[in-house]
């Protein structure tokens, strides 16, 4: 029966916290969740001559490919090949490693110190991993990461940048008409394929919208709207968020009932919220104008074949020039939205797929019983393999095309960047000759001795820089004004310089050449993105970080647990409880699972810490054979679902996985989100959103609940 306690769970024992192991465990736990909240670098200093026989040792095994010697090594700075472990030149003795800690990391620390000094065992690392008291870890993740391929892979398909073009239509350009369709849209969405597919889409599509409507001064309203309706409804099915998942099973509530208790609580917060946000969060012209005036797409851009965005390099010199502020990158912004790829097939497979999928799992939870468990991953796992091979097949069908695409456009990046390169190196020798000119006469105008037949040779090979070359010229000012930082070197100096680099550009050096473990690795995935670009792209984007951060944190909460504190947690809920009665617990859970969202290693840690207080709470009153209602248990329960849910849009990115992704897509858009303005600005939504479901969930508990004693 859905609440029951596991039938051999052990009496609390209260005295486990006075160990000095227990006072560490916890030190660390708060550590571990205050490194996540604000990651860091640790630098570690190896000796130069280490360094280097370290790495001439994976080069003569031919892992990485030979080290660059045509330099000395005082003059070089270096950078992992992996971006994670940074290489950064302090002195000619030592090189500094820069070790990540952030949400991957940290946790794994953490369980690897509590291990070292034997805070932790065999026990803890089993049962946060296979399972312990109705969570199972392990069958969590298999469900989560296979359910979110199917989503993904119905995104890559285009459908959803496609019906957001089609509400944008509709809304046409009536402002508060069209942020109420996208509003709804978006709620619609995610109820059905979760948070991470519409953050992934949805941001990247009201960025661009914005970007091109003259009259929106910030995108603020949109995209905190987007990100909070999209948590909002991703409380609805336990499939739309791994916290739900972890919830669901603690408690062992199936997903149907789950879904009837927390519909009517998340739709009156959806209804209740939009007018707040239009009228009185948002209530400003230049953020939802009355009148919106998007630029005109010229007949041709809009009579072009829209190009796969999973292919690369698929948009050739596009994909640089978007970036720009002028009135080429608005266009290609709004050739973006306006002419969207759209694989019908794809999308009319996945919807297939992803809707049977969704009925099946309901079906199987429903006839699940307690004694016999039948792990919904039976499910999502032979879906989400039928979904790849559809997609890798379709790949390989039309893989002359999507390899065409993806030749043609490297080509134009080629040829941009070897532009480039002419462009920087006529500059650099227009200012030696500059500095040339003013040693000899401080009064005289600056003159340029570059001999102009020579310059047009060059140009030449490329044929005349088109408007768009140009435009995207314009960047990369860092590179273009470094020379001047040397002005009083001789024009030959420069000239044998930007010789030498040319010829070394020039000439293929055989010892890089040479094949290596990554660089075959960096064909292999190459190729893999040019032959299934589908099948590739949604890999790369499953939210694989996901995985070790999730179960590094259930045994670091089943290290609490083990310890004792969780016990001493739930003493505190139970008296919380026994003073404020039902309404105080929905209050107060609601309050602490936001606010530990923030400081608790996102949702997720959230959940799993509560999940286990609530469970231990349970214990109490099951050993001190006191009477717990069946209106304060559910209460407390569908509460904490509200709050790790609708926590995901209050005070900290790293409030939830989806707030990362969110800023991460942001931040390519060239929205830079501060972590004050993020707090600021969600404060009033979440304060709306958590009081109305709150005020909701009590009347709903009132009428379906009783006070009879719940069974232990």
């Amino acid at each position: 029966m859905a609440g029951e306690l596991s039938p051999d769970v052990e009496p609390p024992n209260y005295d486990l916290i006075k160990s000095w192991r227990s006072v560490v465990t916890l030190i660390v736990f708060v550590i571990a969740n205050i490194v996540v909240l604000f990651p860091f670098h640790i630098p570690i200093y190896i000796p130069q001559k280490v360094y280097n026989l370290l790495l001439d040792g994976l080069s003569a095994i031919r892992i990485i490919p030979p080290r660059d010697t045509t330099e000395p090594d005082n003059n070089r700075s270096r950078q992992g090949d992996h971006g994670s472990l940074n290489t950064v030149k302090k002195s000619s003795a030592f090189v500094r490693l820069n070790f990540p800690m952030n949400i991957v990391t940290a946790p794994l620390v953490a369980d690897l110190f509590l291990l070292a000094i034997l805070a932790i065992g065999a026990r803890e690392v089993k049962e946060g991993t296979l399972g312990a008291n109705h969570i199972s870890p392990l069958d969590i993740m298999l469900f989560f990461i296979s359910l979110a391929y199917i989503a993904i892979s119905i995104d890559a398909s285009g459908v959803i940048r496609f019906l957001a073009f089609k509400v944008l239509q509709w809304g046409g350009e009536v402002g508060h008409r069209l942020f109420f369709y996208l509003y709804a849209f978006w709620f619609a969405l995610t109820t059905f394929v979760g948070n991470d597919p519409v953050i992934l889409s949805g941001t990247a599509f009201l960025a661009y919208m914005t970007r091109v409507s003259s009259n929106i001064v910030h995108p603020r309203a949109w995209i905190y709207s987007q990100f909070a309706v999209a948590n909002i409804a991703s409380a609805i099915l336990v499939s739309s968020n791994p916290t739900n998942l972890v919830l669901a099973g603690a408690f062992q509530i199936r997903f149907i009932e789950y879904t009837a208790n927390m519909i009517v609580p998340v739709l009156v917060t959806g209804i209740v919220l939009f007018p707040f946000l239009l009228y009185i969060v948002f209530n400003d012209e230049s953020l939802i104008p009355r009148s919106i005036k998007m630029h005109e797409l010229p007949e041709e851009a809009r009579r072009r074949k829209p190009v796969n965005p999973n292919i690369p390099h698929a948009r050739g010199t596009a994909e640089q020039q978007e970036d720009d502020a002028g009135e080429q990158g608005k266009l290609l912004s709004l050739e973006e939205i306006v002419n969207p790829f759209l694989d019908r097939k794809g999308a009319i497979f996945g919807a297939v797929i992803m809707g049977a999928t969704l009925i099946a799992v309901l079906a199987l939870n429903a006839a699940t019983t307690g004694t016999e468990p039948r792990p919904v991953f039976y499910i999502t796992l032979p879906a989400a393999t039928i979904m790849f091979i559809w997609d890798v097949v379709f790949g390989w069908i039309h893989r002359h095309e999507t390899r065409e695409i993806a030749r043609k456009g490297r080509e134009e990046l080629e040829c941009l960047r070897l532009e480039r390169a002419l462009q920087e190196e006529e500059e650099m020798m227009t200012l030696a000759a500059r500095s040339a000119s003013s040693d000899e006469s401080m009064s005289a105008a600056p003159t340029t001795n570059l001999p102009d037949g020579g310059l047009k040779a060059r140009k030449s090979g490329l044929g005349s820089p088109s408007a768009d070359d140009k435009i995207t010229q314009t960047k990369n000012t860092p590179k273009e004004k470094a020379p001047i930082q040397k002005v009083d070197e001789t024009e030959s100096s420069h000239e044998k310089g930007a010789g030498n680099k040319a010829s070394r550009e020039s000439q293929p050096n055989p010892r890089h050449d040479r094949t290596t473990l990554v660089s075959l690795a960096q064909d292999v995935f190459r190729w893999s993105q040019e032959t299934f670009p589908t099948a590739t792209a949604v890999m790369t984007h499953l939210p694989f970080a996901l995985v070790p951060f999730a179960f590094s944190m259930f045994v670091l909460v089943q290290a609490l647990v083990t310890r004792g504190w969780v016990q001493i947690f739930a003493v505190g809920w139970d008296a919380w409880v026994r003073k404020t009665g039902t309404i105080g617990a929905i209050g107060g859970m609601g309050f602490l699972s936001v606010v530990l969202c923030n400081f608790s290693g996102t949702n997720i840690g959230t959940t799993i810490l509560l999940s286990r207080v609530i469970q231990a709470w349970q214990v109490i009153h099951h050993f001190d054979h006191t009477d717990m209602s069946q209106r304060t248990f559910w209460a407390t329960v569908y509460s904490m679902a509200l709050g790790v849910n609708f926590g995901a849009f209050s005070a900290a990115f790293s409030a939830s996985l989806a707030g990362l992704l969110w800023r991460d897509i942001l931040g390519k858009k060239h929205i830079h989100v501060r972590r004050l303005d993020f707090a600021r600005d969600n404060l009033p939504i979440i304060a709306i959103a958590m009081t109305v479901g709150c005020l909701v969930l009590v009347g709903e508990v009132y009428i379906t609940r009783d006070d009879t004693p719940m069974k232990l």
